[in-house]
């Protein structure tokens, strides 16, 4: 791997956008190709950002000798078949989350990735913020001692029409794809996956999920009340209260600039880390970071943890009644 790191871009929307434009910020990455399935979106993309090559169709970019990494921006519903294809034509993938629709598409993409040596990353970009990572540290350095409960939410009002992406069963449509994964991964970050899940939803007429609240509990004593919603624009807090302390981050937890630490007998702490706190850049080093060392899997994402949060969720959807197409015989997704 050289010093600059060659991505491709595999679909045109608004978070490909938002992640090319990142990128091209970076002195160390070049965007070289984008794939799209119609030739003029990807070619209208390509001229936007000064990319290279475009390509018509995702095999092509799959194909791309000069893409190093092929950055995976489709609806959840097309991960596995769009991440599947760059891993089996030899490319490392960053794929953006939910990683996949459920826990057995996300163990057939990592069982191609460990079976090939090829590196494979969950774009949990909340992950690799360097305010999330201080809060980790805190947490495994006993500054609230033992972890209680942690609360998180996320949610926004809509409202979203009958044939909207996030009210279509085939698309992998619901609050909880697409915002609970991110209170359900902050949860899991701390606390590991839960030893118990409970649910309950209010589902729309198409069987998606409109409100969603979710309490994880772990054998240790710990719990987690999570909720999710595209019906509701609700706080989007996180707070995790221990022994010993609390931290409350503002809204925005999943982006925070960052959090307050409250110790009894102490003064509240406010801990800052300088720089945009919507940048996806964080996420591109730890990639990059990782290929130039050669790792097939981040620490700071790892595979297992995602394979358990995705077991977290479809037991979540297990519980409040939300199957998808694919997930029914004879049904199909959209891939």
């Amino acid at each position: 791997m050289g010093d600059t790191v060659r991505w491709g871009v595999l679909a045109t929307g608004g978070i490909a956008a938002s992640f090319t434009t990142d990128l091209l910020q970076m002195p160390d990455a070049e965007v070289v190709a984008v794939g799209s399935r119609s030739a003029a979106s990807a070619r209208a993309f390509a001229e936007r950002f000064g990319i290279p090559r475009a390509y018509g169709d995702w095999a092509s970019l799959a194909a791309d000798e000069d893409v190093d990494v092929v950055y995976v921006a489709t609806p959840h519903a097309a991960h596995r078949a769009a991440a599947g294809l760059c891993l089996e034509a030899g490319r490392a993938v960053l794929c953006e989350k939910a990683f996949t629709l459920n826990a057995r598409e996300a163990v057939e993409l990592v069982g191609i990735a460990r079976e090939r040596g090829l590196f494979l990353m969950e774009a949990m970009w909340m992950y690799c913020s360097p305010v999330i990572r201080r809060m980790v540290d805190l947490v495994r350095d006993g500054a609230i001692g033992e972890i209680r409960s942690v609360h998180a939410d996320f949610g926004i009002a809509g409202p979203f029409d009958a044939g909207h992406r996030l009210r279509d069963p085939a698309a992998g449509g619901g609050a909880l794809l697409d915002l609970g994964v991110y209170p359900v991964s902050f949860a899991q970050l701390l606390l590991g996956e839960p030893d118990r899940v409970q649910a309950d939803a209010l589902l729309s007429p198409e069987g998606v999920d409109l409100n969603t609240g979710v309490l994880l509990g772990w054998d240790s004593g710990a719990t987690a009340l999570l909720s999710c919603s595209i019906v509701s624009d609700t706080p989007l807090t996180a707070s995790v209260s221990g022994t010993a302390g609390r931290i409350e981050f503002p809204r925005g937890f999943f982006y925070p600039e960052g959090f307050v630490l409250r110790r009894e007998g102490r003064e509240p702490e406010e801990i800052t880390v300088p720089g945009r706190r919507d940048s996806l850049q964080h996420e591109a080093a730890e990639v990059m970071r990782c290929l130039r060392a050669g790792e097939t899997e981040s620490p700071l994402v790892p595979l297992d943890g995602t394979l358990a949060v995705m077991r977290t969720l479809d037991a979540v959807r297990d519980r409040v009644g939300v199957r998808y197409p694919s997930e029914v015989p004879g049904g199909v997704t959209r891939a």
